[in-house]
């Protein structure tokens, strides 16, 4: 079962492939769903009323099934182009400014933290501990805006238990989460996902969850955001979260994101975190420096001299490993999914040790 799951995706037939934290990798089937819908464009065209049909059929297909990735209806996705995509939409959407302060944490990335500086408000940067985070809120306290699982360390942080205990609005960056490990984005106001990273689907494809679609301004609105509009550009939102579909991606796009998905075994998450857990533990056995949050997810990160951790990526890259470096922060991560096998671990330990 797993031997034949695993061999979908070619490249795990070369490389000790740990990156699905920046892009998982590309399965046979993904590959072949979007060349048939390039050729079908090629063929039929793309800009007949029959294409135009086919377009909104696949993004439905599309946004049930992410939907059904984070435990929400339909009704509640919105299509992007990534998480970035929809930190903006959400941070526009909001209208804070600088008499609003926002929390966030010294271990975002910049897919998060960028939308939060151009928002204009007040940015509030505590270290990633649940208590620091609710201890910093204040009067003026507008959002919280975390990740799921830290793209440094793998930490998991109790996204839920913070919206209930400061009771505000929470915007969860799910990166490294969506398709790494079980989701249930019910009860969160605002949850992006990329569709690249874990869930192993194209770049350029991601979601937006969004709890009380009517409650969020259209800031960004695309296309398909109006069902009619007016000669001066108002316009009728379409129902749900549709209304915040940024984005009108190539069907092949949209294609190959639904494959993805369908492909993932339902055994993925039961074995990711087992695979990780082993991980950690060879690598500690190696002498490694070793991250080990108390709640943890599927990135395995270790300790390295600053200066030295791209090339540690580097040597074992030679040694087809395929990691990466954080710069700057001395870590070293490897990305641990479903489809992560034993020969893999072994060729890391091999490769550091050279």
């Amino acid at each position: 079962m797993f031997e034949e799951a695993r061999a979908r995706f070619p490249v795990l037939e070369r490389y000790a492939y740990l990156q699905a934290g920046s892009v998982g990798p590309l399965s046979r089937g993904v590959v072949e769903a979007m060349h048939e819908e390039t050729a079908r464009g090629a063929r039929e065209g793309r800009g007949g009323v029959a294409q135009y049909e086919r377009l909104l059929e696949l993004r439905e297909e599309l946004r049930a099934a992410v939907g059904a990735v984070v435990g929400v209806a339909a009704d509640h996705v919105a299509l992007t182009a990534s998480t970035t995509d929809g930190c903006n939409t959400v941070l526009l959407g909001l209208d804070v400014g600088p008499s609003d302060e926002v929390i966030t944490t010294t271990d975002e990335h910049f897919g998060l933290l960028g939308p939060l500086h151009a928002s204009g408000a007040r940015v509030v940067v505590v270290e990633p501990d649940p208590q620091r985070i609710v201890d910093a809120v204040t009067p003026r306290t507008r959002l919280l805006a975390l990740s799921h699982v830290l793209w440094t360390t793998g930490q998991l942080l109790p996204v839920h238990e913070l919206k209930e205990e400061t009771g505000l609005p929470i915007l969860v960056d799910g990166a490294q989460s969506a398709g790494a490990m079980a989701v249930d984005a019910r009860g969160l106001d605002y949850y992006t996902i990329s569709g690249q990273k874990w869930l192993c689907g194209p770049e350029a494809t991601g979601a937006l969850v969004v709890a009380e679609p009517a409650e969020l301004r259209v800031a960004r609105p695309g296309y398909l955001s109006q069902a009619k509009h007016e000669p001066d550009g108002s316009f009728d939102p379409r129902p749900g979260a549709r209304r915040f579909d940024p984005n009108v991606h190539p069907n092949a796009l949209v294609a190959g994101f639904r494959q993805a998905i369908a492909e993932q075994p339902k055994w993925a998450f039961e074995r990711a975190h087992e695979v990780s857990e082993r991980f950690r533990d060879a690598l500690l056995d190696a002498g490694m420096d070793v991250v080990v949050p108390e709640q943890r997810a599927t990135l395995v990160s270790w300790r390295v001299p600053v200066d030295e951790s791209a090339d540690v990526v580097a040597r074992l890259a030679e040694a087809g490993v395929i990691v990466r470096d954080l710069p700057g922060r001395g870590l070293v991560r490897a990305s641990v999914g479903w489809w992560t096998s034993d020969d893999d671990l072994n060729r890391l330990l091999e490769g550091l040790a050279r």
